[in-house]
């Protein structure tokens, strides 16, 4: 599957992956300041995400070969990886099937566990948006607050309203086949796989994603990795709290 993405400065390589639900535009703030550090950021699109295509096939198996087949077009190696949530398991996945073509991972406020399936709020509200009705992004956003009361969240959300036609919204995500796959979203990297390149974990202070239980097995499945703390940031730590994010980020990548 060809890949949108959105390219941004020149260096070496540095490959964003967002989370479920998202799409590369999350990280163009980001990924603006990270290519004025000599890299060439590629802020991705995962297919049924965004601007890439649809497509009824969803696993991270799926998303990983995609990711590897970008690279083959692109001509990317020795990449810097860095994944948020869904795009961290992605994230994972690849670094264990392509370590050759990996130079440093990065993966943002997600382990290599199972997760139980806990976005089915967001999901039925966005099952729920008739566009037949729905004509303006407040209408929208109204409609979602009965389902989503976390503005934050709506807002995020929202960025994936576009316009389909004059005068008819409709969302960028291939909902259909995300609602039928959501339990996908939280399968475990097996626990067989590792990945022996140097990782950095970045964990939110106020999400419940990696807790101390989880060290243990990160630390097995990712033997050269180290975990470090966002202050005052929950799950969407790089935009809750983007300047530490940034920091650590590139205080791992340059030296």
């Amino acid at each position: 599957m060809k890949l949108h993405a959105n390219v941004i400065g020149e260096g070496n390589s540095f490959v964003i992956l967002h989370g479920f639900l998202g799409m590369s535009d999350n990280w163009k703030t980001l990924g603006k300041k990270i290519s004025e550090e000599s890299f060439q950021v590629h802020l991705i699109d995962q297919r049924n995400h965004g601007r890439s295509p649809h497509s009824d096939e969803f696993s991270y198996e799926i998303m990983a070969e995609d990711l590897a087949e970008y690279c083959s077009d692109h001509n990317l190696k020795n990449i810097i990886l860095l994944g948020h949530s869904m795009g961290g398991k992605v994230a994972m996945l690849f670094a264990v099937k392509y370590p050759e073509l990996i130079s440093k991972l990065i993966i943002a406020d997600i382990g290599p566990k199972y997760y139980p399936l806990h976005h089915q709020d967001i999901l039925d509200g966005l099952s729920a948006l008739d566009f037949e009705v729905l004509k303006s992004r407040g209408e929208v956003d109204k409609e979602l607050d009965a389902y989503i009361p976390d503005l934050g969240v709506r807002m995020f959300l929202l960025k994936n309203l576009f316009w389909k036609e004059k005068g008819q919204l409709d969302l960028r995500l291939n909902l259909e086949v995300l609602v039928k796959n959501a339990s996908q979203i939280g399968v475990e990297l097996p626990l067989h796989y590792t990945y022996e390149g140097e990782t950095l974990f970045l964990k939110g202070e106020k999400s419940n994603y990696i807790i101390e239980n989880d060290e243990v097995r990160i630390g097995r499945q990712f033997p050269d990795s180290r975990i470090q703390q966002i202050s005052s940031a929950g799950h969407w730590l790089h935009a809750e709290n983007p300047t530490e994010f940034l920091t650590k980020v590139l205080g791992f990548v340059k030296k």
